[in-house]
């Protein structure tokens, strides 16, 4: 299944983002809180089996993001179905 990012609400503090399949269903969201010099992610996603397709979609995301603001720290703890996904091995969950 092919999954894309669609974005519900986006401000200078905080992103929320829809995950959206092919047919343009949600079956998922990622929401970014930003504070000061830490950026925490909290994203679900419904579907299971697909955990390589969210990782390759939201991976290079988080990097830009990090690069947005020297120094940035990234806390994240993000799901598939019931299991817990690593995002990289530089964040701090």
């Amino acid at each position: 299944m092919e999954i894309y990012f669609s974005p519900e609400i986006v401000t200078p503090h905080f992103q929320v983002l829809n995950v959206v399949n092919s047919k343009e269903q949600a079956v998922g969201n990622v929401a970014f809180l930003f504070e000061e010099k830490k950026m925490y992610v909290y994203g679900i996603l419904e579907e299971e089996g697909v955990e390589a397709d969210f990782k390759d979609l939201l991976t290079p995301y988080l990097k830009g993001m990090v690069k947005a603001k020297d120094g940035l720290e990234l806390f994240s703890c993000v799901y598939v179905g019931c299991e817990k996904v690593k995002i990289n091995g530089e964040d701090k969950q």
